[in-house]
C-alpha cells in the first residue's frame, strides 16, 4: 500500500546541472515524500535535455512505485553513471510520476530557485 507516499507539485523553479550544464530546467517538478525519507524531486522528461541521457542496463523494483530504469547523464565533460531513474510505467497509485525523472543528489547538482 502506497498510503505513506505523498506527491505534491513544488512551487520552485528546478534546475539539474551536470558538468556546469543545465540538463533539466523546469517549473513543473513534483516532490515525492516517502515515509521518513527525504523528499525526492521528479521532473518531467519534456523539460530534460534527453540527448544527454543514455539508458543503462540497471533496473530496480519498488513495491510501492514499480520498476525503475536508470540513465547515465553526460554534459560539460562530466559523465555520471546511473545518475537518474524513471518509473516508466509506475503502479497505478503512482501514475503522477510517469514520464518523470529523479536524480541522485550526490551525482548531480539540484538547484531549487524561488
Amino acid at each position: 500500500m502506497a498510503s505513506h507516499i505523498t506527491i505534491t507539485p513544488t512551487p520552485k523553479h528546478v534546475r539539474v546541472v551536470v558538468g556546469g550544464v543545465a540538463v533539466v530546467d523546469t517549473t513543473r517538478a513534483l516532490s515525492l515524500k516517502e515515509g521518513s525519507s527525504p523528499a525526492v524531486l521528479y521532473v518531467p522528461r519534456a523539460d530534460a535535455r534527453m540527448d544527454m541521457f543514455t539508458r543503462t542496463t540497471r533496473n530496480s523494483h519498488c513495491p510501492h512505485k514499480g520498476d525503475a530504469s536508470y540513465y547515465t547523464v553526460a554534459a560539460g565533460g562530466s559523465e555520471q553513471p546511473d545518475a537518474a531513474w524513471s518509473y516508466e510505467t509506475p503502479l497505478p497509485a503512482m501514475s503522477q510520476i510517469a514520464g518523470h525523472l529523479a536524480f541522485y543528489p550526490n551525482k548531480v547538482a539540484i538547484e531549487e530557485i524561488g
